[in-house]
């Protein structure tokens, strides 16, 4: 059975219940939370996608996320999400959304960051490969790499939104 989602509009409101597989043939908005991992040093996870998996396989990814359930946050699924792929638990902290056009179909992409301090146990069904990458490392993988659609725009939003002063759940007009 494929996973439900919530099929929502233009301002991000709920409009009823739909699989996720017809949300994206039809191209109907709902909703995908990613978590932007940082460890203490202040790099950053990155990993490659599974060359098994329907949607991009092999290539890198900033966030590690997916497909909000029905009633479940932004925050909510990126730690599910996060869970399954990675192993890990962890606090996440929502920091902003913004429409997504890039990728298979248009979504509200809810983005999340966590301080992790280790990798437990990486999905291999999911996750090829991770490591950590320092920004300076970041910004030369996204020109030479094969990521996904939104990682530079992930990048780039993340970047703004924790250099402003009050960084937090606000969305600054990034949408």
């Amino acid at each position: 059975m494929d996973e439900l989602v919530e099929r929502v509009d233009a301002q991000d409101q709920a409009l009823g219940v739909v699989s996720r597989r017809e949300a994206v043939r039809e191209g109907w908005l709902h909703r995908v939370g990613v978590v932007v991992c940082r460890d203490g040093q202040g790099r950053f996870l990155v990993h490659r996608r599974a060359e098994q998996l329907s949607r991009y396989p092999g290539h890198y990814e900033l966030g590690v996320g997916g497909a909000a359930a029905v009633g479940e946050s932004y925050e909510q699924a990126a730690a599910r999400e996060l869970g399954e792929e990675m192993g890990v638990r962890a606090s996440v902290s929502f920091r902003f959304r913004f429409l997504n056009r890039a990728g298979l179909s248009p979504h509200w992409l809810g983005v999340c960051d966590a301080v992790l301090e280790e990798v437990a146990a990486r999905d291999p069904g999911e996750v090829a490969w991770y490591g950590w990458l320092t920004e300076a490392e970041l910004l030369r993988a996204l020109r030479g790499w094969t990521f996904t659609p939104d990682s530079q725009e992930i990048f780039d939003r993340y970047l703004i939104c924790c250099a402003a002063p009050d960084a937090g759940s606000s969305e600054r007009g990034l949408r």
